[in-house]
């Protein structure tokens, strides 16, 4: 066996898998594909992941801790699968409708829920990344309460969201409460969750401009509203109007987001 091969390979995959999004990677996989006649692949594909996650871990990150994300990941979508096995057809058809703002809200649950007991789910994916000597640093625990807050915000949103299409508007696959809504909600917060910690360390430098300025945080988030409009005029011409100006002001913010990041005088266009 070539220990040497191996070892660098063993360190990416650890790397990859200490990070808090791909912890959550299987709460968003449901929260974007659940919905009337999905129910069941949505929460499959989501234990799948679940069950991927923990057993990698184990595999790669030997002696590692276990994670309070990793674990809730099994149990939350084991117990759903369960239920939807068991369900009859009125609680299956239940399950389609509202399974979305469940786990919207029980991940909310488990961010807050963490921030409550002194242990923000984010905290022991950081610990792994960083030398013990900062674990107690409290711009190291201030950064991870942050972004565990901004999660659950996140999610918050999404649950707000779809609970207003499927109670409100009656419609589970509305474009704006089942899509364009949840999916810039969790832009928002992965953007944040790569923004943020640059921003910690930029600041101990005495560095605050560039990619790490605060407009540079908000240009994957303008740039959510360009595939929006191209979505609402694919599926809602009636609309279309509202579709191309989307574009327009996607395409125009994020140039103005760019610019202002990079310290470009405001008539400078950037070269390609």
């Amino acid at each position: 066996m070539d220990t040497g091969a191996s070892e660098p390979a063993r360190a990416a995959a650890g790397g990859f898998l200490d990070n808090p999004l791909i912890g959550m990677s299987p709460w968003i996989v449901f929260s974007l594909l659940v919905g009337p006649g999905r129910f069941e692949i949505a929460v499959t594909l989501s234990l799948c992941v679940a069950l991927v996650l923990v057993i990698g871990g184990r595999i790669v990150r030997r002696g590692s801790s276990w994670k309070l994300l990793e674990l809730a990941d099994v149990i939350f979508f084991a117990a759903l699968a369960l239920i939807g096995l068991m369900a009859s057809d009125g609680t299956r058809r239940w399950l389609e409708t509202y399974a979305g703002e469940v786990s919207n809200i029980a991940l909310v649950l488990v961010a807050f829920g963490s921030m409550a007991v002194r242990m923000p789910f984010t905290l022991q994916y950081a610990r792994e990344q960083v030398d013990p000597a900062h674990w107690n640093a409290p711009e190291f625990l201030r950064a991870n309460y942050l972004i565990t807050g901004v999660w659950g915000l996140a999610f918050l949103v999404s649950a707000l969201a779809g609970a207003y299409g499927d109670l409100v508007l009656r419609n589970p696959n509305n474009l704006w409460t089942g899509w364009i809504i949840q999916i810039a909600a969790i832009v928002a917060a992965v953007r944040f969750t790569l923004w943020y910690p640059k921003v910690v360390r930029a600041r101990a430098q005495g560095r605050e401009r560039g990619p790490l300025s605060p407009s540079a945080l908000w240009v994957p988030v303008a740039g959510v509203l360009v595939p929006a409009g191209i979505a609402v005029l694919i599926f809602d011409g009636d609309l279309w109007w509202l579709g191309v100006g989307l574009i327009v002001v996607g395409g125009s913010l994020t140039r103005a987001l760019h610019r202002r990041a990079s310290g470009a005088p405001a008539g400078d266009v950037p070269a390609a």
